[in-house]
């Protein structure tokens, strides 16, 4: 019989994460956890300066810690807790993870009212390329294709 999930006793790691990264002065305020039958499977806080890698948020760092655990790029049946609604970026990885369902603590105001705002890539998104404010230039699309068709007539692709 399967145990019931205690989704506050994965909120508050997720959380308590966030908490003591602030502490020790290393970062960001996110921290984030995944679950899979009940069992934390992954954890992660935010390492973008830290690392100097401003993709290094805490969903994105627990989905590549729970992908290599799995030893799968596919997160199917896996629940996120985050200490904050996830960001554009964060949520266009949950999505192709394929997690199941996230629960979060923080708002993306609540994140913007301390300098964490997003709202100006939500706006971007929204814009025709041609009124974005980095340029999006198409170039050498007949030659690009090339990738493309070779992947639809591969034998050894793997779908995702």
């Amino acid at each position: 019989m399967k145990r019931s999930l205690d989704h506050n006793r994965f909120m508050a790691r997720a959380i308590s994460l966030s908490i003591d990264h602030v502490k020790q002065g290393e970062g960001g305020p996110f921290g984030a956890v995944i679950v899979k039958d009940n069992d934390i499977i992954a954890e992660g806080v935010n390492l973008v300066t830290q690392t100097n890698d401003p993709t290094a948020h805490a969903e994105i760092v627990a989905i590549r810690a729970a992908c290599s655990k799995l030893n799968d790029f596919q997160l199917t049946g896996c629940t996120l807790y985050t200490s904050c609604e996830p960001c554009p970026m964060c949520l266009g990885a949950i999505y192709w993870a394929r997690l199941e369902t996230i629960f979060f603590g923080n708002t993306k105001i609540d994140a913007a009212y301390i300098g964490f705002d997003d709202s100006f890539i939500y706006k971007e998104l929204k814009l025709t390329l041609e009124y974005r404010s980095i340029p999006m230039i198409q170039l050498m699309r007949d030659e690009a294709q090339e990738a493309f068709i070779l992947w639809c007539s591969s034998y050894k692709k793997i779908p995702y």
